[in-house]
C-alpha cells in the first residue's frame, strides 16, 4: 500500500490504538502515538497529533488530555458492564462451552488491554451443565430471520433418552410452526410459536431443535399472539409449561415476600393477613410446574381460591405423599 493511502488510515489507526491501549490509569504520550503510527509507515508530527485528537473528539470519541498525555474516558461499554455480559454468557446453560469461550473472547476485545486482563482473571467457564447442541447460536439467528420476514419455520425436534442419546420426536418428521418470539427462561432459550395444526401456542427448546429453516409460507396465529403481554408472560408460565390461565389467590408467610416479588414482579400487591401472613392474587398458567414451585415452600404457602385449583394442588400433593409412603426402604 502506498504511503499516501496509509496516511488516509491515520485516524482509524489512532482510534483503535487509543481504545485498546489507553485508560485513566494508562494514558499514552504523543511520542508513543507517533511510534505506533510509524509501525504502519505513517509519518506524524506533534502538531498533527493535536489536530487528530480534536478530529476524534468531534467524531464523538471521549478523549481526555491530562499532563500532556491522552486516554479514552467514557466508552460504549465500561468494565462492570462487560463483566455482566461475561457472567451472563458463562452462566447460560443453552450456550455450549465452546461457544461460551468464543463469545467471552469477543466481549474481552471490547475492553482496553488492561481491562481485558482483569476480565480474563475473573472468567471461569464453570464445570456445569451446558448445551450439547452447538447449532443453538445459529438457530437463534434463523428463528429471528423467520420472524422478521413473517415466515413459518420447520425443524426436527429431539429429546434425550436414558442412555444420553438423542431421540427424534414424530419419528424424525418435521415440525412446521409460526414463530413469534424468543424467550430466555430458567437458563434455557425457548421459541414461542403458533401450532396451526393444534390451534394453540407452544414452546420449543431452541437447543433441542435441529435442521431449522425458514419456509416460504407466511405465519399464522397473529391474533392469538396479539393478546399476549410478552413483558409479563414468563411470570405467568412456569418452566415454559402451559396450562389454563386462572386468577389464583394465595397466602404466604411474610418472609416469602421476596420470592413472590422475584416471581411475579415488584408491582404485585401484597395484602397483610394477620401478623405472619399476606395474601396476593395473580393470573398464571396452572400446571405441574406451578405446583412444583408452590410445593417448594412447603406449608408456608397455600392456594386459597379458586376451589378447583386448590383441590388440584391437594391431589398432586397427596399423590406424591402416597408414592413415598408406599415405597420400600432402600437397602444400604
Amino acid at each position: 500500500m502506498a504511503r499516501s493511502e496509509k496516511q488516509k488510515l491515520k485516524l482509524l489507526i489512532l482510534k483503535d490504538y487509543l481504545l485498546k491501549n489507553s485508560d485513566e490509569n494508562h494514558p499514552v504520550t504523543v511520542p508513543q502515538i507517533i511510534e505506533e503510527l510509524a509501525r504502519y509507515d505513517i509519518r506524524a508530527e506533534r502538531k498533527s497529533i493535536y489536530d487528530d485528537m480534536d478530529a476524534l473528539r468531534l467524531y464523538g470519541l471521549d478523549i481526555i488530555q491530562s499532563k500532556g498525555k491522552y486516554f479514552v474516558g467514557q466508552r460504549s461499554f465500561q468494565l462492570p458492564e462487560l463483566k455482566l455480559l461475561v457472567d451472563s454468557v458463562q452462566s447460560s446453560k443453552f450456550i455450549t462451552k465452546r461457544k461460551t469461550r468464543s463469545l467471552i473472547k469477543k466481549i474481552e476485545e471490547l475492553a482496553s488491554v488492561y481491562d481485558e486482563q482483569l476480565l480474563e482473571r475473573q472468567v471461569y467457564v464453570r464445570n456445569r451443565v451446558k448445551s450439547m447442541n452447538e447449532s443453538v447460536y445459529y438457530n437463534v439467528d434463523k428463528i429471528s430471520d423467520a420472524i422478521n420476514r413473517d415466515r413459518k419455520t420447520r425443524f426436527r425436534y429431539f429429546e434425550l433418552m436414558v442412555n444420553g442419546q438423542r431421540h427424534l420426536r414424530k419419528d424424525g418428521g418435521w415440525y412446521q410452526v409460526s414463530p413469534f418470539a424468543l424467550m430466555w427462561d430458567d437458563e434455557n432459550y425457548y421459541m414461542l410459536a403458533w401450532d396451526g395444526e393444534a390451534g394453540i401456542i407452544k414452546h420449543y427448546r431452541v437447543d433441542k431443535m435441529l435442521e431449522i429453516t425458514a419456509m416460504e409460507e407466511k405465519r399464522e396465529g397473529k391474533t392469538a399472539f396479539s393478546r399476549i403481554d410478552m413483558s409479563s408472560y414468563n411470570q405467568k408460565v412456569f418452566g415454559m409449561f402451559t396450562g389454563e390461565e386462572r386468577q389464583v389467590k394465595m397466602r404466604f408467610r411474610n418472609h416469602l415476600a421476596g420470592a413472590v416479588f422475584d416471581r411475579f414482579g415488584p408491582e404485585t400487591m401484597l395484602i397483610p393477613d394477620g401478623e405472619e401472613h399476606f395474601t396476593f392474587t395473580v393470573k398464571l398458567a396452572v400446571s405441574p410446574q406451578f405446583h412444583a414451585w408452590l410445593f417448594g415452600f412447603g406449608t408456608e404457602a397455600e392456594i386459597l381460591t379458586p376451589e378447583d385449583v386448590r383441590e388440584e394442588a391437594g391431589r398432586a400433593a397427596r399423590e406424591i405423599a402416597e408414592m413415598y409412603a408406599a415405597a420400600e426402604p432402600l437397602q444400604s
